[in-house]
Formats: C-alpha cells, sequence, structure tokens
C-alpha cells in the first residue's frame, strides 16, 4: 500500500525536517528509483561528491540513507516517500545491496530507548511504528571520525582567515562561507553550518561588521576546539558543547529523564527566522522554582507556528530538560493541566539582570539568548533607547514600534518587562501590568494578550 502524506508527515522526525524534504520531493532529484512489495530505494543528489543511497522498507517502517545526517529518517528519505506518494516512483527489482539491507533488517531487535514516533492507517484503523535501525560500532567511529576532520578543518580555515585579516574581498562572498557551511554539514556539526550562514549575513551589512564577525569567529573556533576535546570536558559541559555541535537527542531519551514540575508561567515568546524554518521560543518561569526553561517549536516557512501557550498563561506540569551545563531548553509533559491566567511575574533590577546575564553566558559563551524579567522603564540615551531603574540601565535592541508600545505601557513608570539578552542588546518581548501581559512581538496588530 503506497504511503499518505499525512503518514510521512507523521513520520518525519521535526516540522523542520519535514519541511526540508520538500525541495527533495521532485523526481528530477532522483535517480535509479524503485519500489517492490516492502522496499523503496533510490539515489538522491547531495551536497557531497556522491549522490546518497536511500532505503525505505515501508512495511516495517525502517530507513537507511549514506547521508551524514543523525535524523531518522533523514530529510532524504522523507523526500523519497514523499515522491512515492505522488506516483514518481515505478516498480523495480531490487539491487543486492537493497536485497541485503531488507533481509539484514528482519533480524534487528528494537532498543528500548529508540524513538518510535506512530504512522496512522488511511483508515485509522491501526497504527504501524517506525523502528529505526540502531547504528552499528563502526558507523558510529567513522561519524566521530568524520566530525573530527570537520572541526581541525575548521580551525585551518579560521587561522587562515586571521592571517589574511578581514579585509581579504573574499570575505564579502556568499559563496566563501556557503562552501565552508556545506563542508561542516557532510562533517555532521550542523550546528556550526548553522553559525556560519549567519555570520555570512553579518560581513558588509553595517559599519561595525568586522566587530560583529571577529566575535562569531572567536566562538566558532571556541567550538571547534571544544569539540575536539569533548572526552577531556565534564559531563554538562560536553553535553553543552554536543548540542551546540549540532548533535541530535532522541526526544524518547528526554522524556525518559527525571521532570521538572512546578507551576509554569509563560512570560515571553520570541519569533525568528532561520534558514527558511520559522522558530518560536517560548520562556517559561517556575512559580515556586523561578527557574527558566524554554520551549522550542518550528514550522515550515509561511507556515503558523503552535498558539496554545499564550503569554501570560500558567500551566501546572512536568518538563522534561535537554542535557547541559545551562539546561535551558525543554519539552512538555504529557500530565500538564489546562492553562490559566496569572498575575504579574516576580522581577529583578537592571543590575541582578545583567548579572544573571553574565553568569550564563560565562557558563556558556556560545549562548546566543538569555531570558530576564526586569522592573524598568525606556528612556533615550546617547542616540539610542535603553531600559533603565534608579541605579542601571541597559540597551534595547528593537524597532520604534515597541518601544513606543513599552513606553505606552508603562505610562513612564517602572513596570515588569520580560527580554531577551542578545549581543547587540535587550529584546523585549512582554510588558507585564496588574491586568494584562501586553506582547509586544504582536505590536503591529496591538495584540493584548489574556487577561489575569
Amino acid at each position: 500500500m503506497v504511503w499518505q502524506v499525512e503518514q510521512i508527515a507523521a513520520v518525519a522526525p521535526s516540522a523542520a525536517a519535514y519541511a526540508a524534504a520538500q525541495p527533495l520531493a521532485v523526481a528530477s532529484r532522483w535517480s535509479g528509483t524503485g519500489v517492490d512489495d516492502q522496499a523503496l530505494w533510490g539515489r538522491c543528489g547531495g551536497s557531497g561528491a556522491e549522490p546518497y543511497d536511500v532505503f525505505v522498507d515501508h512495511v516495517a517502517a525502517r530507513f537507511a540513507c549514506s547521508c551524514p545526517s543523525r535524523q531518522v529518517p533523514c530529510k532524504h528519505a522523507v523526500a523519497l516517500l514523499l515522491v512515492w506518494a505522488r506516483g514518481g516512483v515505478a516498480a523495480g527489482v531490487r539491487s543486492a545491496a537493497v536485497d541485503e539491507w531488507v533481509r539484514r533488517g528482519t533480524a534487528v531487535v528494537a532498543r528500548p530507548d529508540e524513538v518510535r514516533p506512530a504512522l496512522p492507517d488511511p483508515q485509522g484503523l491501526v497504527a504501524v511504528t517506525a523502528d529505526p535501525p540502531a547504528p552499528q560500532r563502526g558507523d558510529r567511529d567513522e561519524r566521530v571520525a568524520r566530525m573530527r576532520a570537520g572541526l581541525v578543518e575548521l580551525r585551518r580555515w579560521l587561522g587562515d582567515r586571521m592571517r589574511t585579516g578581514l579585509s581579504d574581498p573574499a570575505m564579502a562572498r556568499f559563496d566563501t562561507w556557503d562552501r565552508l557551511a556545506a563542508r561542516l554539514v557532510d562533517a555532521q556539526v550542523g550546528g556550526l553550518a548553522n553559525r556560519v550562514r549567519r555570520v555570512a549575513g553579518l560581513a558588509g551589512a553595517s559599519a561595525d561588521w568586522h566587530q560583529q564577525v571577529l566575535a562569531e569567529l572567536g566562538i566558532l573556533d571556541l567550538l571547534a576546539e571544544a569539540g575536539l576535546r569533548l572526552g577531556e570536558l565534564p559531563d554538562d559541559l560536553a553535553d553543552s558543547v554536543a548540542v551546540a555541535l549540532g548533535w541530535q537527542i532522541r526526544q524518547a531519551s528526554i522524556l525518559a529523564g527525571v521532570p521538572d514540575t512546578d507551576r509554569w508561567q509563560v512570560l515571553g515568546r520570541s519569533d525568528t527566522r532561520e534558514d527558511r524554518i520559522e522558530v518560536r521560543r517560548l520562556w517559561l518561569r517556575g512559580v515556586q522554582s523561578g527557574a527558566w526553561a524554554m520551549l522550542l517549536s518550528f514550522a515550515a516557512y509561511g507556515q503558523s507556528l503552535d498558539g496554545s501557550l499564550p503569554v501570560g498563561a500558567v500551566i501546572d506540569g512536568d518538563l522534561y530538560r535537554y542535557p547541559g551545563r545551562l539546561r535551558l531548553r525543554a519539552l512538555l509533559g504529557l500530565s500538564c493541566g489546562a492553562p490559566q491566567w496569572g498575575g504579574p511575574p516576580s522581577a529583578v533590577t537592571v543590575a541582578h539582570a545583567v548579572e544573571e546575564v553574565g553568569r550564563q553566558v560565562a557558563a556558556e559563551p556560545w549562548i546566543d539568548r538569555v531570558p530576564v524579567c526586569v522592573v524598568a522603564a525606556v528612556a533615550p540615551a546617547a542616540g539610542r533607547w535603553w531600559l533603565v531603574d534608579d541605579r542601571s540601565m541597559v540597551p534595547l535592541d528593537a524597532p520604534g514600534a515597541v518601544v513606543a508600545t513599552l513606553a505606552a505601557a508603562g505610562s513612564g513608570e517602572m513596570v515588569p518587562t520580560t527580554c531577551e539578552w542578545t549581543a547587540n542588546g535587550f529584546v523585549p518581548l512582554t510588558v507585564h501590568l496588574a491586568d494584562r501581559h501586553i506582547d509586544v512581538g504582536r505590536v503591529a496588530d496591538a495584540s493584548f494578550v489574556g487577561a489575569a
């Protein structure tokens, strides 16, 4: 039975992976495709010199691909399923390699910690589970060796850039950065590839771009060095470095951990666009513990993000935190109750907020965003806008409409305001008043969220 699009979307490891598969899901990108009563196969051109070989057991819902991705199924397998679902794969005879993979797979027993996403049957009668094959030790060793080689090459590239200087005309050409990013993807350090693409957008974009690019190159060198010394680092720091490099962690492993139980209030929402993917960060803080947590969600460009937790809402339940030194990112447990509306949260002075940011940046120097909730007002000084209280001030990184919203909401008084720290200044997210929470990210439609 040919899979339906709904089944393919369900087996994709994330919305981002499903979106990344769409440009590849055209018959012209594939060669050597075929399908029979159990297997589906084909070759897809990628960033490497050779096409990627993709195998799918569409009966047992198993997947294999020669690409370096750690996701199962990877975007190539998802794309091949989409081509098949759209009638782009003809019946064929298995090659020896496909036949051997199918035969060998029947004896594989799933590990308890393997992710097994449900595949809905077209009639809704039964559910099939996806059982990714466990990686062999040789495959893992090869991936680690490839990663180390990529990090060594990155450090060599950075050294060359420092010798030639930032005034080198090659720094202004996008393909200089794009080639480096492609090599890092092949080396299975996609997190660094994303950083490289971000640096490409900084070069020549402002008067002080040299300073910004130099700072980002320093972070890249720090992460490359840390990645080469993972075995020497403390466990929590090694986990943070691995995530920054782009290593994937199975959600099943996260949900198998010990939950962090509290009453969680949604204090801020931050939406960004990263490589044609819409990313939403929801910042939650425990009412009892005061601990921050971040929920991440993704959507393809132009699609809607999850809006089930509005700013100001309070939920009772469990959060499962990802490993690392700061452990900000978390997953929401299934036992959380319905959202309720909460009042204004507790907040700190500007000086305390800056001190907290400093501690977190010292713990993870590559962190991009840190949540804070400060009691402050907005005021102009030295040609820009600032958050100020009686003793301290910090620069804002916000457009004029957001600044106007802050000024109008506070009426010149100091009010609790949730912000994200970034390298360019504090980004306001929410103003918390006695009777409502103002999501300043929605100032375009003057959206006032909730009532306490």
